[in-house]
């Protein structure tokens, strides 16, 4: 019985014949991707704080893009000065000359490389160079606020003094500095944080020598949940002490657990940011407040600051606690 004979194509016109397939497919299916040529918005409310004779501080509120922001341009008297990336609003500028008006404007940049607009400019003028100024200035007093709905707080102060004068407050959260205000002024608005989280603030006194006041007392706020949102998850009312103990301090904590619906079978203990170790329970988890124990051989006048975060019972570690500050032999 005969074959019935298959005419095949030549290869090189069958893989000819594939290409152009595939490429109709792919050109009918949108699969080029179109270049992005949106420029993001313009960072709004730039503000430019002299720190000394010769540095500003620089803030902006975020900008938006229709990709994502990656990155802000900061120019002085229209001459880039410095980049920093996306998740930043704002930046110190060094090696300015004392008694000198400057013009701050900030651009933000995205993936593309489009550049939004320059800012409305923000101006400056440096003081004069300081006296001899070694004293820092006074701590500040009374620190206060609220809360102003899910993303935003307001705080105030008692002021401080100085030797010389002071030239700017500095507000930290956790030891980071997020906002800068003049010396004249003892009120602040934060803006930029999150729904239903702790935020631990101080604040400090600078001087023109760029000389800081010790910390006003830390300020525990916390915004307001987003509708819909979970439970928060935060410890609370966290307490820290320490005592000498031998030649080492043992450092103590207790705080408030967590509503969770069910029992937490571990916490994560941040020293400076830094995770230092798991607390598990030996036995049946305790209700109600928790506490533990640790020592250190650091000499006195050491400084911490601790944070914990509980491990709910989905396994999922939860929201962080307020942080306190410790000083070993005080």
């Amino acid at each position: 019985m005969e074959g019935t004979t298959v005419q095949r194509p030549h290869a090189t016109a069958a893989l000819a014949c594939s290409a152009s397939l595939i490429l109709a497919a792919l050109t009918a299916c949108g699969s080029t991707p179109e270049a992005d040529t949106r420029k993001p918005t313009s960072p709004d409310h730039v503000t430019a704080q002299a720190g000394s004779a010769t540095s500003v501080h620089v803030m902006w509120e975020p900008a938006t893009d229709n990709k994502a922001v990656t990155g802000y341009e900061v120019y002085r008297n229209g001459e880039r000065v410095k980049s920093v990336a996306a998740a930043k609003v704002m930046t110190d500028v060094d090696g300015l000359t004392a008694s000198t008006a400057y013009a701050f404007t900030v651009r933000a940049r995205d993936a593309a490389g489009n550049l939004s607009a320059p800012s409305a400019a923000a101006t400056v003028t440096t003081p004069a160079p300081a006296p001899a100024d070694h004293e820092p200035p006074t701590r500040p007093v009374k620190l206060r606020g609220t809360a102003d709905g899910s993303r935003a707080a307001n705080l105030s102060w008692g002021g401080s003094t100085d030797d010389v004068g002071v030239t700017s407050y500095d507000i930290y959260q956790e030891d980071s500095r997020i906002h800068s205000v003049p010396g004249t002024q003892t009120t602040a608005h934060l803006t930029g944080l999150r729904p239903g989280t702790v935020y631990t603030f101080t604040v400090r006194a600078r001087d023109a020598a760029d000389t800081s006041s010790p910390d006003s007392n830390a300020l525990d706020l916390t915004t307001a949940s987003a509708p819909g949102a979970p439970a928060g998850t935060a410890p609370s009312d966290l307490r820290i002490s320490n005592r000498v103990q031998g030649k080492e301090y043992a450092i103590d904590l207790d705080w408030k657990q967590p509503g969770t619906g069910g029992e937490i079978p571990a916490y994560q203990l941040f020293m400076d940011g830094r995770l230092t170790t798991t607390i598990v329970w030996g036995s049946t988890p305790p209700a109600g407040r928790a506490s533990y124990r640790l020592t250190v051989s650091d000499p006195r006048g050491t400084r911490y600051s601790m944070k914990i975060r509980a491990k709910l019972p989905d396994g999922k570690w939860g929201d962080f606690s307020a942080q306190r500050t410790v000083v070993l032999g005080d």
